[in-house]
């Protein structure tokens, strides 16, 4: 229904455009066709050849001037007064070339007003300011899922991983811990911490806000970000109205976080800010390391961000990722170092693929393919790692923060 009632607004949009064109066109040339009135002759510049002719016969009879003198100032005179006399009757061939020439004027200076709006307007829709602009997107943030709705939402995709009985166990030793003594901010941090490894995203939240409640004035911006990201590892990497709030803490006490950073760019990209996330993004990416956590998801977005935000970026060459490879690559040439860092992510992809090895070494290597640009295989890899550590609750809440930090979920 959306496409069909469209049509008719695009054509007549056309329509209307094209009337104004024609319309301004033939006033332009109208005006320069236009016949002046029969009376311009008499206009100021012939009065003055016609007495100058006058002039000219009383010079002769007082004998101020010869004959020859006045034939030759009479003809040039005349000749004057035929040419100012053409041009204020509005001679055919003067009317006729100059109405051409308006002609002419007007028809191009309509196809290129349509060309450049064909370039950069879009027919069919309405004119919408900046203040129309900004208030669309103002409701549409205020109209995101809440948190409790999008943690449900994450949970229905990604359900809980069954715990190991032993892991149970420690948690409920943990759990009996901390509610003995409800003060103790290492056993908190603790709880929060391993509770978001087993995929109890509530109950880390809980622990968290708890924590920072025991620490009073003393909490930090870290501490508030660290909460903020709990709430949006929980609802999959959305950043609900209630996660925002957090992060303006967060921000407002630690206002060069990088975290808090990243993550209030991903909410500006979410709500249609592109603009106010690439501002953030672009200082945050070039003062990072391949190594920070954040460094592949901002590589990967930054350059559809840029380009709905209508700026023109190029995205840096992404720098290595230790020192130690930078002065093994110096000596090589830009292909040779090329090969070099596809051998490394080749040789992890291959250890992991006939050894096996810890959930941090799977979560590099998905971070690495993401850094090189192969979202599809890093995508596969996620999958895979998935699969083999389906019974681990913490590789699985490793594998989703690094899902969401490379921008995969």
């Amino acid at each position: 229904m959306g496409g069909n009632g469209r049509k008719p607004r695009v054509f007549a949009f056309w329509t209307i455009v094209g009337a104004l064109t024609a319309a301004v066109v033939v006033i332009v040339a109208l005006t320069g066709l236009r016949a002046r009135p029969a009376d311009v002759a008499e206009s100021q510049d012939v009065e003055i050849y016609k007495a100058q002719l006058e002039e000219v016969a009383r010079d002769l009879e007082r004998g101020t001037i010869t004959e020859a003198d006045a034939e030759a100032l009479r003809s040039e005179i005349a000749r004057r007064l035929l040419a100012a006399d053409a041009e204020a009757s509005g001679a055919p061939g003067a009317r006729q070339g100059g109405g051409a020439l308006l002609l002419g004027a007007g028809l191009l200076t309509g196809a290129l007003a349509i060309g450049v709006y064909l370039l950069i307007g879009v027919p069919g829709y309405g004119d919408m300011p900046l203040e129309a602009r900004m208030a669309a997107m103002d409701a549409r943030a205020a109209e995101r899922p809440s948190q409790s709705a999008a943690e449900a939402q994450f949970r229905s995709v990604v359900p809980r991983p069954e715990i190991d009985p032993a892991d149970a166990e420690i948690m409920e030793r943990l759990r009996g811990a901390v509610a003995a003594n409800p003060e103790d901010q290492r056993g908190l941090a603790l709880l929060a911490q391993n509770e978001a490894q087993l995929g109890n995203f509530e109950a880390a939240i809980a622990a968290q806000r708890r924590l920072m409640a025991v620490k009073g004035e003393d909490v930090t911006g870290a501490d508030i970000r660290d909460l903020a990201e709990l709430m949006i590892v929980a609802a999959g990497g959305f950043v609900s109205p209630q996660a925002e709030e957090v992060l303006r803490r967060a921000a407002a006490a630690a206002p060069e976080d990088a975290p808090t950073r990243y993550y209030l760019g991903l909410m500006y990209n979410q709500t249609g800010r592109a603009d106010a996330a690439f501002a953030l993004w672009r200082p945050l990416l070039e003062e990072s390391a391949p190594t920070d956590r954040w460094y592949a998801a901002i590589r990967e977005q930054i350059p559809e961000t840029a380009a709905a935000a209508g700026i023109r970026y190029v995205l840096p060459e992404g720098r290595g990722p230790s020192q130690e490879d930078i002065a093994a690559a110096a000596e090589l040439d830009a292909a040779d170092r090329a090969e070099m860092i596809a051998g490394m992510v080749e040789g992890l992809a291959d250890r992991l693929a006939t050894q096996g090895g810890p959930p941090a070494d799977w979560a590099r290597l998905i971070r690495a393919q993401a850094v090189l640009g192969d979202r599809a295989r890093a995508q596969a890899i996620l999958d895979e790692a998935r699969e083999v550590f389906a019974d681990r609750a913490d590789a699985m809440r490793l594998f989703a923060t690094t899902a969401v930090e490379t921008g995969l979920e």
